[in-house]
Formats: structure tokens, C-alpha cells, sequence
């Protein structure tokens, strides 16, 4: 299942990672607490959604990604969060 080229994304996304690293996806827009749904790429159930509302695993998406870069950053999908600036004593892991 691939994504129309006219569909917006439910809120503003960032780059699409490198392949092989990792997915920041820390907004809460992620996590549909409400509705499991099977993920695009695995047909297993997730809470988790993409910019664009797709239910798809983080571990999945990114490994969607490390396999289609070209694709990845053609189409923007899965893309990580907009990083906002952060505060020089924000280090806690």
C-alpha cells in the first residue's frame, strides 16, 4: 500500500533519516492509543502512525527505509519529527 502523491501529511514532517539510522518520532501523533491497526509493511497490529496516518512499526518503517532509501526520500515517506531547537542542559538519556 503506497501513499497518493496529493495526500498532506496529518502534521509537519522532517527529513527522512539515512538509511540505516534511526526514526525520531518523540510527538505524540505517533501513538494512536485507542486503535491497534495492521502495520503496511508487516500486516501485524500497531498503535503507531506515520506523518501521513499509516499504521506502521518504527522498527518496520526504518527498515522500509535502510532497503528504498532512493524511494524514501523521493516519496518523503517516513520521515522523522522536526527537530526543535533544545537547551544545552536537555542531555538526559
Amino acid at each position: 500500500m503506497t501513499r497518493t502523491r496529493g495526500k498532506k501529511p496529518l502534521f509537519e514532517p522532517g527529513l527522512v533519516p539515512a538509511p540505516g539510522a534511526l526514526l525520531e518520532w518523540r510527538d505524540s501523533q505517533h501513538f494512536d492509543r485507542w486503535q491497534d491497526r495492521p502495520c503496511v509493511l508487516c500486516d501485524k497490529p500497531t498503535p503507531m502512525r506515520s506523518h501521513y496516518g499509516e499504521p506502521v512499526h518504527k522498527a518496520c518503517a526504518e527498515d522500509w527505509i535502510a532497503a528504498n532509501p532512493v524511494e524514501a526520500r523521493r516519496l518523503g515517506r517516513f520521515a522523522s519529527d522536526i527537530q526543535t531547537k533544545r537547551r544545552r542542559d536537555d542531555d538526559h538519556a
